[in-house]
């Protein structure tokens, strides 16, 4: 129970960005748990109060239903499975005799769940109730946007980063970027349409991608993390400097430069003033000899930390780390490499 109500208020914080939970409004948003009307429901009781209204026939009559019965998926359909829509309706009728709840909103694949609520109220009280459903949101190859699915994103930015989350949306196809942008933004109709006809004029650009990533990070996030990861961005893809790069956290950084190898030192190789030189030939598979780092940085090709290393006689100090453990390599114009000091 102790980790369901700390889920729950971390939903509640999460939908705080969206929804106004604090007002002194009468329809302002409220969060509660089924769990707190049907803890005391005895299965006999839910039964005979609820179970008479609704019909076998009825349920069975659902699309949802009867693909499982038709084999049309792989598993049956277990008896939780075929009496939740029952328990769903009924917790629309609680909310509805409770809170005056007249509307139900969800995914399609709800349609059936949801309408079997509006059902049990027009049998039980008469009252008025109404569904309203959408289209699940699927991406171009077809897969479904949803939590279940591989390379999806979260809100929360301790699973995925205010940067990893505007890099998401900054990748999506064009095809996805024109429903998204219809979908996950308040951007009115003549200005999308505005945006598309731009993009299409020069889809390279990624007009379209970079509104929509703008527009989803600054309302998940902030407006701060949304430059924050442009900045970022530019740290990889564009120029940038040892402040932008040392403005990162931790996280930021490492997941700004995913997939790069990383070696590891000792801390006490770097806290005394080292030479640039002795301190990466130190590092295997880096480079092969001192003989060509020091061609290397002769010729203009050695970054440290995005700054360029313009002396063989350059020194590293404990103050060039950033985040106090990492030191950035770039070798020519695309080969990075992480030196981590333990």
């Amino acid at each position: 129970m102790i980790t369901l109500r700390k889920n729950q208020n971390a939903i509640k914080a999460q939908l705080a960005k969206f929804l106004d939970f604090e007002s002194e409004h009468p329809n302002k948003a409220m969060l509660v748990n089924n769990y707190d009307w049907m803890k005391d429901y005895s299965f006999l009781n839910f039964i005979r109060d609820i179970g008479k209204h609704i019909t076998v026939n009825y349920m069975m009559a659902k699309d949802s239903v009867k693909k499982r019965l038709s084999g049309e998926t792989r598993d049956g359909l277990s008896f939780t499975e075929f009496t939740y829509q029952l328990l769903q309706a009924y917790d629309f009728l609680f909310l509805n005799t409770h809170k005056n709840c007249k509307l139900q909103m969800g995914g399609s694949d709800q349609w059936g769940n949801i309408t079997t609520g509006t059902e049990l109220i027009r049998r039980t009280t008469g009252n008025e109730a109404y569904a309203l459903t959408c289209p699940l949101i699927t991406k171009a190859d077809g897969g479904k946007f949803g939590k279940t699915e591989s390379g999806n994103i979260w809100l929360d930015a301790r699973y995925t980063s205010p940067y990893k989350f505007y890099q998401f949306w900054l990748n999506v196809s064009d095809d996805d970027a024109k429903r998204y942008i219809k979908i996950f933004t308040t951007i009115d109709k003549p200005e999308i349409d505005s945006l598309i006809a731009e993009h299409d004029i020069a889809p390279h650009e990624r007009i379209l991608q970079k509104r929509l990533a703008k527009e989803v990070t600054c309302m998940v996030h902030s407006e701060n993390d949304y430059d924050a990861a442009i900045e970022a961005s530019q740290i990889l893809f564009g120029k940038s400097t040892f402040e932008s790069l040392a403005k990162l956290d931790e996280q930021t950084f490492l997941t700004v430069f995913d997939g790069v190898p990383q070696y590891e030192i000792s801390r006490e190789n770097i806290t005394e003033n080292v030479n640039i030189v002795e301190l990466l030939t130190s590092v295997s598979n880096i480079f092969q000899s001192k003989g060509e780092l020091r061609k290397l940085i002769i010729g203009g090709g050695l970054n440290v930390n995005k700054q360029k290393v313009s002396t063989v006689e350059q020194i590293v100090s404990s103050a060039n780390l950033l985040n106090d453990k990492y030191i950035l390599v770039q070798k020519g114009k695309k080969d990075y490499y992480i030196i981590k000091v333990v």
